[in-house]
């Protein structure tokens, strides 16, 4: 191993070259530079740096270490520093090192855009997703349409797990929040219908709001909580951990094999929650009826049944299995587009269930006011 040193000279013009040879490594004993840094303390005498570097052996961090000192110093003093007499490798990782890389760097991701411009980046962002949410549709529809025909590729076990996921592990929550509902809509209505004596219509404030709308809804929000973010987050994580390329790669569409199967599981299970959750309403109003209003339960049970009608029934049947496609389409489309790291899947289940939330909100007004229009 040939011993470092360092060569001093000084040209005509105040330039002044460092010689450097021998090998640069810390397994070495390094030269001393206390004669580099005295010659480099006056800046007017010495207004640039150059290197010569015909003798230098190996080298490793410890002439990094020795050059990022030597260029902190003489970006203190003002003097320039020439490195084409340097190595390829050392000049490149010198570059890399530089503190002005750095702050270009961290100024460029600060820097905040221009209004217009930042107008015309989420413009194309929001496009862009809108063509995406339309490209997964077709998707979609395409392998609905296989499986009608019987070749669709999913496995048959996957939905039946999803059902049971989606139906029956959700009848405690849905319980719960429908006659909470339930008893809210009969408490609001009692405190006007006092006024009047017509406590007994409180029974049809209560029905006709959960089986024609309200169930649906309460039963979606919850859905979109609880399933839709449970979606986007396994094919998130199958996302992140590339079982999604390997499918493709086995030449199994993501689509029809991981999508189908939990579209299909909430569309069956969507309307019968939503009967379930316009039952447990009924029964909540029943509670505030009877044990706050004094009402007979037979008289709340015949009161109800003649305030509602097949219609009602049928289009809160409606909205309910357009929320399960809606809130299946968000939870599977959030998860598909989750990017590669860990923190994108808890981004993409929370995109889930706003994305789910604010389409059934969108497609309730919808329907609603088609059903006026329709007058039903």
């Amino acid at each position: 191993m040939n011993q470092c040193e360092i060569v001093i000279n000084k040209l005509p013009d105040g330039t002044l070259r460092l010689g450097l040879a021998g090998d640069w490594k810390l397994g070495s004993p390094l030269p001393a530079t206390n004669g580099v840094y005295a010659e480099l303390a006056n800046g007017k005498q010495v207004p640039r740096v150059a290197f010569e570097t015909a003798r230098l052996g190996g080298w490793d961090s410890g002439l990094l270490v020795f050059l990022a000192k030597l260029f902190e110093q003489c970006r203190g003093a003002g003097i320039s520093v020439d490195q084409s007499g340097l190595p390829d490798g050392v000049q490149k990782l010198m570059n890399l090192a530089a503190p002005e890389n750095q702050r270009s760097g961290v100024a460029q991701q600060a820097e905040r855009p221009p209004f217009l411009e930042r107008v015309a980046d989420a413009s194309l962002h929001q496009v862009k997703g809108f063509q995406d949410m339309l490209s997964f549709i077709g998707e979609v529809t395409l392998a609905f349409c296989r499986m009608l025909g019987g070749k669709a590729n999913f496995r048959r076990l996957d939905l039946i797990i999803t059902i049971q996921e989606t139906g029956a592990q959700a009848l405690l929550i849905v319980s719960l929040i429908s006659l909470l509902i339930g008893m809210i809509l009969a408490f609001v209505a009692a405190i006007q219908l006092r006024l009047f004596g017509a406590q007994i219509y409180v029974a049809n404030v209560v029905g006709i709001g959960m089986v024609r709308v309200m169930g649906a809804i309460m039963t979606g929000i919850i859905m979109s909580g609880r399933t839709g973010a449970a979606f986007a987050a396994q094919l998130g994580t199958m996302q992140v951990n590339e079982e999604l390329d390997a499918l493709e790669t086995l030449g199994l569409s993501p689509v029809e094999f991981l999508v189908l199967p939990r579209m299909l599981a909430l569309m069956l299970m969507m309307p019968l929650l939503s009967v379930y959750a316009d039952l447990m309403g009924i029964l909540g109003g029943m509670i505030v009826g009877v044990g706050m209003l004094h009402l007979g339960v037979v008289e709340y049970v015949n009161q109800s049944r003649e305030a509602l009608r097949l219609t009602d029934f049928l289009i809160g049947l409606f909205h309910s299995f357009v929320f399960g496609v809606l809130v299946a389409i968000s939870g599977c489309l959030r998860g598909l587009q989750c990017e590669r790291s860990a923190s994108a899947v808890g981004g993409a289940a929370t995109s889930a269930v706003v994305t789910g939330i604010v389409s059934i909100v969108v497609a309730t007004a919808f329907i609603t006011f088609s059903c006026q229009v329709l007058g039903i």
